[in-house]
Order: structure tokens, then sequence, then C-alpha cells
């Protein structure tokens, strides 16, 4: 029986993601991405509330999901949590929302994603959908054990909610530590559909940029490590070695909590586009990603 989450031809649908500046400065790259497609709308502590909202508008305006990230630490109080969160749903028409804990030089009362989740101030504001983080490398400064906490405190907290629960990973380039980590989970209890990050097409040189930031540098070892047959300084990296053998898990472990994957255009957003276009990625949506008929104030 086909998977419903794959193309007849076994694709994964994606999402990918752009910044507030993006969005505003470039709008002609939202016409790369099919109605209905998921952008996650960062927040990098480097522009305004304004901008954020505006953002997220002009994503969804153009039919598009606008998701964008709330980070935890960057609110000054949970007031200012709760104009933020208000503001999206009212000004912006958002439904969905990426919770993450974030960095900033100094946080607010708010530490982390379950306490962002504990305020109930999604459900008070409409929020049908919550993605949260997942780490398959683990997280810096983080046990895993208080990741296994948190991520069964969130299944508590999604029992009691109106809103889907899922989780998105940080991109990393080994699938097999992948399939490791969903099993891992799954262990643990984990209910929630997994969108895997994965690095759109990019210059080896950007990924190692990119990698030694965001802490997954034991999986691009293992990519180096591979030599030509994945990557070279001159040719860039193909995101299929990491795609096609977890399209594989899927279409041999049908009950796997795999649903999607999340493209992170480090290369730029036409090329990722392009790559998607072409393998069928896009348009094509493994469940119904399309706006929510929520009204927006004028």
């Amino acid at each position: 029986m086909p998977n419903s989450r794959l193309t007849p031809e076994g694709h994964f649908a994606a999402s990918t993601e752009m910044s507030p500046r993006q969005v505003m400065d470039k709008p002609e790259l939202l016409e790369l991405m099919p109605a209905g497609t998921r952008v996650y709308v960062t927040d990098l502590g480097n522009v305004g509330e304004d901008d954020i909202v505006a953002a997220c508008r002009r994503v969804r305006d153009r039919g598009l999901v606008a998701v964008p990230h709330m980070a935890a630490r960057r609110y000054p109080s949970l007031a200012a949590f709760e104009r933020r969160i208000t503001r999206l749903t009212g000004e912006a028409g958002v439904s969905e929302v990426l919770a993450i804990a974030g960095e900033a030089n100094e946080p607010g009362p708010l530490t982390s994603s379950v306490a962002l989740l504990e305020t109930g101030l999604f459900d008070a504001c409409g929020i049908r959908a919550v993605a949260v983080a997942g780490h398959p490398e683990g997280a810096p400064e983080i046990s895993p054990d208080t990741i296994r906490a948190f991520l069964m405190r969130k299944h508590e907290l999604a029992a009691q909610s109106d809103a889907q629960f899922r989780i998105v990973t940080q991109f990393g380039f080994d699938p097999q530590r992948v399939n490791l980590w969903l099993d891992e989970i799954a262990s643990w209890g984990n209910r929630f559909p997994v969108h895997i990050g994965i690095a759109g097409p990019a210059k080896m040189t950007t990924l190692l940029k990119y990698a030694a930031f965001a802490g997954v540098e034991n999986s691009l070892s293992f990519l180096k490590k591979r030599g030509g047959a994945v990557v070279s300084m001159l040719s860039g990296y193909d995101p299929e070695t990491m795609v096609r053998p977890l399209e594989a898990r899927l279409q041999h472990r049908p009950d796997c909590q795999l649903e999607q994957i999340h493209v992170f255009p480090f290369g730029g957003l036409t090329k990722t586009a392009e790559w998607l276009s072409a393998r069928g990625s896009w348009p094509f949506r493994s469940c119904d990603a399309s706006p929510f008929p929520v009204e927006v104030a004028q």
C-alpha cells in the first residue's frame, strides 16, 4: 500500500525557512514555493518584533504557512511573550509556531520551550500546531536525561492542548545516526511525527561554517570521511545522500514517525527550490499544510 507521507516516486514533502529580512527585502523568493508550503520565519535576535510580524503576514498573504520561531529566552517578561504571540495571531494570521529555548545575552524568565508551553498562551491565542526542536546528535550543554525529560513533558502538555505537535530537528549529514535517534526516542515513548532537518545543496565551505555553529561537527566529519562518493570541495554537498536513506526507512518501516524533511537553505533559496522541485518534493505535501481560515486584524 502506498505511503501517504511519500510521493508515488517515494519522496518526502518539504518545508524550509527564511529570515524576516529575506522575506521583506526579497519577496520574489516566496514565489519559488508552492502554495501551502510551511516557511519557518527565524528569530536570531537581530530584528524587531514589527519586522517579524510583518514578515509572517507577507508569507501568509502569499498563500504559504508562516511558522515563526518563538525563542523563550529572548522575551524579557511573560507580558512580552504574550504580546508577541497575540500580535502574530491577530495581525499576521499565524496558526503554527516553532517553540525553542533560543539564546540571549540576558535571558528572561522563560528559559525553555517547555516554559512557553506551560503558559497556555499558544492555546489561548488559537495556535493549531506546535513544532518543538529535536537533536539527533544531542544538544550542547543539555544532558540526554534532560532531553528525554523535556520531550516527555511536552507529550504531557500536548495531551492537554488542542494543538497538534511535531518535532523538527537540527540539520545533520549522517542518516544512520538519525535512524538510531528515531529508534531511541520511540523507545522513550515519543508519539510526535518527526520532520528531519536537511542541509540543502551548498558549498562545503558554507556547510563547515554552519555545522560548527550548530554543533553538528560529528555528522559533518562522517560526511567528509565518505569522500568523493558524497561531497567534494568543487561539486559541493548533495543532500540526496541524506534524504534517500530516510525515505527508504519510511518505505520499509511505515510505522516509523518520519513525516517529511525540513530544508535549511544554506546554499540559497533558489538552489534549494530547484532541487526540491526537480526531485518532486515540491509541490507535494504529505499532509494539509494550507493556511487555516484565521481572521486577520486590518
